[in-house]
C-alpha cells in the first residue's frame, strides 16, 4: 500500500523538526505542515488530543492512496517509517545488511531516548518547570552525563565518520543534529568535531528548510 500524501503538525525547533527535515529529504516541499501554537495552548483542544492524548508534537497524519488514514505521534518511529517508506532515498541501511541496520536503530533510539531525556531534563529543571519545582541537582547531573557520557560517544563516531552511522547520511541524522543543535544552546557539544558535522549537515538543503522558521520557536 502506497502513500498518496501526509501532514505534519509542527513547532519550530521542537521534535517535529528533526521529522520536518527528513520529509524535506523525502518529498522537498511536496508535504503539508500545519504550524501549532503550542505556546497558546494549540496542544491541548480537543481536536488534537484525539489525534496525540500526549498533547505534543510531532504528529503525523497520512492518507494511504486506497483512502484509508493513519496517525503516528512518536518523531523517533516516524524517522524510521518513511526512510523505510522510501528505500530509493537511501536514508536508511537495508534491513538485509543486519550490522548496519543495528547500528542504524540503536543510534535513531538513542537520540530519541537516551539524549533526548538528558537534554529535556535540564530544559525543565532550567527553565519550563516554575522556579519552585526546579531541581538544580537534576540539572546538573544530566548536564554532566552530556558532557561526560554523550557526546564523548558521538565526538568518537564523528571523528570516524561524516555522518553518525557512517559516510553517509541517514534518518538517523535528522535527530542526532537536533539534539547535538539542542545541547549546543545549553554550552554543551561545542567542539571542533561537532561544529564541522553542523556545518556539513547545515549544507543540506533539508536542513534549511526544515529550520527557516526557527526564529519563531516561543513565539
Amino acid at each position: 500500500m502506497s502513500i498518496k500524501s501526509v501532514k505534519l503538525y509542527h513547532y519550530p525547533l521542537s521534535r517535529s523538526a528533526r521529522v520536518k527535515f527528513l520529509l524535506h529529504e523525502i518529498y522537498g516541499e511536496d508535504f503539508e505542515t500545519v504550524h501549532m501554537e503550542m505556546m497558546k495552548g494549540a496542544g491541548m483542544t480537543p481536536e488534537f488530543l484525539a489525534k496525540n492524548p500526549n498533547h505534543a508534537v510531532p504528529v503525523l497524519d497520512i492518507t494511504y492512496q486506497d483512502g484509508s488514514e493513519q496517525t503516528m505521534f512518536e518523531s523517533g518511529a516516524m524517522l524510521l517509517w518513511l526512510a523505510d517508506a522510501y528505500p530509493e532515498k537511501n536514508l536508511a541501511p537495508s534491513p538485509s545488511d543486519l550490522e548496519a541496520r543495528a547500528d542504524y536503530l540503536q543510534m535513531v533510539m538513542f537520540g530519541s531516548s537516551h539524549m533526548d531525556l538528558a537534554l529535556w531534563e535540564i530544559r525543565m529543571n532550567e527553565t519550563l518547570l516554575p522556579e519552585g519545582r526546579r531541581s538544580e541537582v537534576i540539572a546538573k547531573h544530566y548536564r554532566r552525563k552530556i558532557e561526560k557520557e554523550i557526546a564523548p560517544q558521538l565526538e568518537a563516531r564523528l571523528s570516524k565518520h561524516d555522518y553518525i552511522c557512517g559516510d553517509i547520511f541517514t534518518a538517523a541524522d535528522c535527530i542526532t543534529v537536533q539534539n547535538i543543535n539542542w545541547a549546543r544552546s545549553y554550552g554543551l557539544c561545542i567542539s571542533d568535531i561537532f561544529k564541522a558535522y553542523m556545518k556539513r549537515i547545515k549544507q543540506r538543503p533539508a536542513f534549511l528548510q526544515a529550520y527557516a522558521d526557527s526564529a519563531r520557536f516561543g513565539g
